[in-house]
């Protein structure tokens, strides 16, 4: 009875949660960000302590290294990418003009049918496409605002998140032992043992991926830059960022480039295979260099369950939701594998279990024949 008890005080407290989420999560967004950091500086935090350094002055200390670096990157990042944005929005009519043309090109029937006729660009203007374009950014970046409009200002969201993010690390260990003694003692092992592998997913996860993406972002805006294509900057930087979610951004990547090498240079072959040599790299280096060394082999996450994870949880909360997609995406994944491999006597992969039974029936085909 005590178990049923615990299960539904926890369920009832989920389902509010989840409440307050819908129903505040236009002003959640300081405190979630708050969060995310303080999840972030808490392990550094603990090494200092641990050399002596007093909590409060160590979670000050990194709080204050953090924000200097958070505003130098700014600083030097946002005057270029905004030249950049406002020169794409001002071109943006006759980059759809000239993609237009090239898909509507009687030259090339087979573009004509796939893309001209299947999207009906031959019966719109390119100002009525440009317009539809601008109309969708303006609502994409309002839609941005409006998630946060409640803040009043940008100003709050950088005066509460830090006062959110210094609280939460100061207390962080007695909010765990507070959560940890809400757990029935008998459980009470198996929920510390499953906090220790999401916490190690998560953690892994957004430190790691989160180097990746600066590094991504970097290599794109370079490479992109260094080949001559306008608006390298932004397009290479908004791959790189993209890259939280795995292949989401270099697919975004090579789409936009693909298309600006078009409305730039024209069908130039050796261009577009230099773009996709360059997404290339980068993902192979992600893939196979800085991933097995920044984030381990430990977390395996699906990239469609990810990409699903930040669409749902966008549509429904917003920015705040895209915020939380990939933390909660990995918890979900990893309650799931352990909940299967605790409870549903799997000691193995499904992965593994299929190749199993393969060979168990091609052992009885081999005894039968």
């Amino acid at each position: 009875m005590n178990t049923a008890r615990t299960i539904i005080l926890w369920a009832a407290m989920l389902a509010a949660l989840l409440i307050l989420v819908v129903l505040l999560h236009e002003i959640l967004l300081p405190f979630v960000a708050g969060m995310v950091l303080a999840y972030l500086l808490n392990r550094p935090v603990n090494r200092l302590e641990r050399l002596g350094l007093n909590r409060a002055a160590a979670t000050l200390l990194l709080l204050c290294v953090f924000v200097a670096g958070l505003t130098a990157l700014l600083v030097l990042t946002v005057p270029l990418l905004g030249t950049e944005i406002a020169e794409f929005i001002d071109n943006l009519p006759g980059y759809i003009r000239r993609l237009q043309d090239f898909a509507t090109d009687p030259s090339r029937p087979w573009l004509r049918r796939v893309v001209g006729e299947g999207l009906n660009l031959a019966e719109q203007s390119s100002e009525d496409l440009a317009r539809l374009a601008t109309g969708w950014l303006t609502s994409f970046l309002g839609s941005l605002w409006s998630s946060g409009r409640a803040l009043l200002s940008i100003l709050s969201l950088l005066v509460v998140t830090p006062i959110v993010t210094f609280y939460l690390v100061y207390d962080w260990d007695r909010i765990v032992a507070t959560i940890d003694h809400w757990v029935p003692a008998e459980h009470r092992e198996t929920a510390r043992k499953l906090w220790h592998e999401v916490d190690d997913a998560i953690g892994s996860f957004l430190r790691g991926q989160g180097i990746i993406c600066l590094v991504l972002a970097v290599f794109y805006a370079t490479a992109l830059k260094l080949i001559g294509l306008n608006h390298g900057l932004l397009i290479g930087s908004t791959a790189g960022l993209l890259g939280f979610v795995p292949y989401l951004g270099a697919l975004t990547g090579v789409v936009l480039s693909l298309c600006m090498v078009i409305v730039q240079f024209g069908p130039a072959w050796t261009l577009m295979a230099a773009v996709i040599g360059i997404f290339f790299v980068g993902q192979s280096v992600a893939d196979y260099v800085l991933t097995p060394r920044l984030i381990g082999r430990r977390v395996h996450l699906d990239p469609v369950w990810l990409i699903f994870a930040v669409f749902a949880f966008g549509y429904l909360f917003g920015f705040v939701g895209i915020l939380i997609a990939v933390p909660l995406a990995i918890a979900i994944s990893v309650t799931i594998c352990f909940a299967l491999g605790r409870y549903g006597n799997m000691d193995e992969s499904p992965v593994a279990a299929v190749h199993a039974d393969k060979k168990d029936a091609a052992d009885r085909a081999n005894r039968l024949g």
